[in-house]
Parts: structure tokens; C-alpha cells; sequence
């Protein structure tokens, strides 16, 4: 008996077409249309041509839809690297600033969360007056090297951050597993855009030398044409592998928050015990002070990353003690930075990087409190992991106004 007059025959029987299509899926789809043309009235038959009909269509809307994003990723990192070479042109004829080279980048990269994960119209026009406001503003300001000015240039990329943020997230901007994410994102596109700025420093090493072989001196030009060009691309790259789940970061990047937690910490006990014993004072040495505060953002950054590639796992292990212990330690070099800064604008005066480090510091203290809080109620089993991820994303939007604050009003003020 052929496999057509089988289907037939066991139309009644659910099981053994089952246990065909199992045995020999390729032979019982091959023989299906032969079956259906014979029993269009069929419901059973008509309930397995959507099966086998609904992966055909869904492979194919999936093929489209990478064909889709793809696409658009190509053509914005063209862009991307077409504005930066453009920018860098105007910015050594010093008619711009150098910062504004982050607006070869960050725009497209929005351009293309929101293109993929298509937002309300009020969000993409906050994102697009905000981006806009952000570059005319910027540009107005004068080419002075004026400390108001520099914090300006230093705090808008941090404000420019959360705003990729509100691309990402969307419409679910407000959801603390949409920020979670986009912290995620962060960190594993990182770890990829380093390896593969690895490589093409490496093939730009190559290129350089076997031009020198042959007499030419390429180094000046293939750095403003195809490095910087690369560059710039290769963000909008690296965010689509990203996006796309691509194994290797997602894979690589809990390994390493596990890793860097303990060696941070570690170096950091040594350093603290280092700087005790050669007696630096932060209340009188304006750059050791300067550099107390590097070390503070440098591990609050890696705090962060490692919290939200913890996950949701409500089983303790040693990582979150090695974490609880890493924000204590960042918590108390946070209390002895504010208390120099203090003490520092009390006793000389109020300047605009004082009181843009007083304030980047009271808030990094409230939210490593917040973290901390939270981190001793999870230890002992009275939360679970979520209230420290709510800790670590919902301030962020804090962040993102205190840069905006000192982006938009320290030139103005000072």
C-alpha cells in the first residue's frame, strides 16, 4: 500500500498519521497534496495543510524580515560612516567641536532600533527634537576652552546614551526588563565591537606596512578614509549582530562579568590599602581626587554590567556576594570622594567642575544605597533578584537628566 492511500485511509486516525509524518516526513508531505485534492471536505486534512503550510510561510516571513533588517543596517552603516568623514573634515578645519563626531553614530544607530521596533509617534518625536536640540545647541556654543563648555562636551554623550535608550526600549520604555536589556546590550556590544575593532586594526597594521614596503606613506589618509569610515560603521554592525542574537557575545559576556567582579575587586582592596599606606589625601590633592573619581564610574560601570548579566536567577551563588561586596567597597570610596568635594567647595569656593562632580557623586552615592538596600534584602531571602535589577534600571533616566542639566545649562550659568 503507497503512503497516499495510507493518509486516506487513517484520516480517522490522528495517531498513526502522526507517527507517518514522523517516520517519513519528507514522503508525507510529498503525498499530502495527492490526499487533500481527494478530500477537500476533510477537517483533519485541512488542519494538517496549515501545519505544513504555516512553517513554509513563517520560514518565509522570517527570511524577509533578516533580509529587511539587514538592509536597513547596511545602508545606515554607510551613512554612518559617510557623516563621520564629513564631520571630521569640518572639525579640523576646527569649525565644530570633536564631539560632535558622536553624531556620526549614535543618530543612525536610534534610526535603527526605531526602524526595528517601531515606537509611538510622541516617542519618535521626542527622539528626533532631542537629537535635534542636542546638535543645534551644541554647535552654537563657542570654541572656548572654558570649563563650563568642556563639561558640556563630556556630559552630552551620557545624555545622548539614555536617548538610545528610549530607541531601544520604545514603547516599553517604562518596563525595568526593557532597560534591563538595553543595559545587556550594552555590554555584549561592546565585547563585540572590541573584538572586531581587534581585527580591523590588525588588517590596518597589514595595509600600512605592505604600502610602506612599496615606498608610500598611506598612514594619514587610510586613517581618515577607511579607519575612521570603518569605525563608525562597524557600530551600527555591531548593534545588528547584537539585536540578532548573536551567540557569541551572549555567550561570552556573563563569562567576563564573572571574571572582571572578583579581579576588581580584589585590585580594588589592594589599591584602597595602598593609598592608606602612602598617605594620599583626596581632600588636598585635586588629582588624585580627579582620579578617585575615575576609579568610581570605571567600577560603578562594571558593578552594573555584571548585575545585569546576573539574570533572574533566584538561587544565590558567589557572585552576588563578590557584587554585594564590590558596591560596599565603591559606596565607601563614594563617601570619602563626596566628603572631599565638600569639603573642597567649602573651602575654596563654588566652580562649575566642582559642582558638576558634587552632583554626579550625590547621585551615584543614593543609587549604590538603593542597590545596596536591595542586594541585603535579596541575601537574605526577602526579595528576589528583580528588586535589584528595578534598582539598577530605574535610575538610570536620573543619569541621563543630571548629564542633560549640565549639558544644556552649565554654559548658560557659568
Amino acid at each position: 500500500m503507497d503512503i497516499n492511500n495510507i493518509i486516506i485511509e487513517n484520516i480517522d486516525n490522528p495517531h498513526e498519521l502522526e507517527r507517518r509524518f514522523r517516520k517519513e516526513p519528507e514522503a508525507f508531505v510529498k503525498s499530502f497534496s495527492y490526499a487533500w485534492e481527494q478530500n477537500p471536505d476533510s477537517q483533519v486534512l485541512a488542519v494538517w495543510y496549515e501545519r505544513l503550510h504555516f512553517k513554509e510561510t513563517a520560514n518565509n516571513e522570517k527570511v524577509f524580515l533578516l533580509q529587511k533588517d539587514f538592509l536597513s543596517m547596511g545602508i545606515l552603516a554607510i551613512l554612518a560612516g559617510i557623516s563621520t568623514r564629513i564631520i571630521l573634515h569640518f572639525v579640523e578645519l576646527q569649525a565644530i567641536a570633536p564631539v560632535n563626531l558622536v553624531f556620526g553614530v549614535l543618530p543612525f544607530i536610534a534610526v535603527y532600533f526605531v526602524f526595528n521596533n517601531t515606537p509611538k509617534k510622541n516617542i519618535l518625536y521626542i527622539l528626533a527634537s532631542l537629537f535635534l536640540i542636542s546638535v543645534f545647541y551644541l554647535n552654537m556654543l563657542p570654541l572656548e576652552q572654558k570649563d563650563s563648555i568642556i563639561l558640556a562636551y563630556l556630559h552630552l554623550p551620557i545624555f545622548l546614551w539614555t536617548l538610545l535608550g528610549l530607541a531601544f526600549t520604545g514603547n516599553e520604555y517604562g518596563i525595568g526588563s526593557a532597560r534591563l536589556a538595553y543595559l545587556k546590550f550594552n555590554g555584549e556590544f561592546c565585547i563585540l565591537y572590541a573584538s572586531m575593532a581587534i581585527s580591523g586594526m590588525l588588517l590596518a597594521a597589514l595595509t600600512m606596512q605592505l604600502f610602506g614596503f612599496i615606498g608610500m606613506d598611506i598612514e594619514e589618509f587610510y586613517f581618515k578614509n577607511v579607519v575612521l569610515f570603518g569605525a563608525a560603521a562597524l557600530a551600527i554592525v555591531a548593534a545588528y549582530l547584537v539585536t540578532r542574537n548573536l551567540k557569541l557575545a551572549k555567550n561570552i559576556a556573563p563569562y567576563i562579568a564573572k571574571i572582571f567582579s572578583p579581579l576588581v575587586l580584589a585590585t580594588l582592596l589592594v589599591y584602597m590599602i595602598m593609598v592608606i599606606w602612602v598617605g594620599k589625601n583626596p581632600f588636598l590633592d585635586r588629582d588624585f581626587l580627579l582620579s578617585f573619581n575615575g576609579i568610581l564610574l570605571s567600577v560603578l560601570a562594571v558593578t552594573i554590567f555584571s548585575i545585569a548579566e546576573s539574570g533572574t536567577d533566584e538561587k544565590k551563588s558567589i557572585s552576588d556576594y563578590i557584587n554585594f561586596a564590590l558596591i560596599v567597597l565603591v559606596l565607601i570610596i563614594d563617601s570619602v570622594a563626596l566628603s572631599a568635594i565638600v569639603f573642597r567647595l567649602s573651602s575654596y569656593g563654588i566652580t562649575p567642575n566642582r559642582l558638576a562632580v558634587l552632583g554626579v557623586n550625590i547621585l551615584i552615592w543614593a543609587n549604590l544605597i538603593w542597590i545596596m538596600l536591595s542586594y541585603m534584602r535579596f541575601l537574605q531571602n526577602k526579595t528576589g533578584p528583580s528588586t535589584i535589577q528595578d534598582a539598577t534600571t530605574k535610575y538610570l533616566p536620573v543619569y541621563g537628566l543630571w548629564a542633560a542639566f549640565v549639558t544644556f545649562t552649565f554654559p548658560l550659568i557659568f
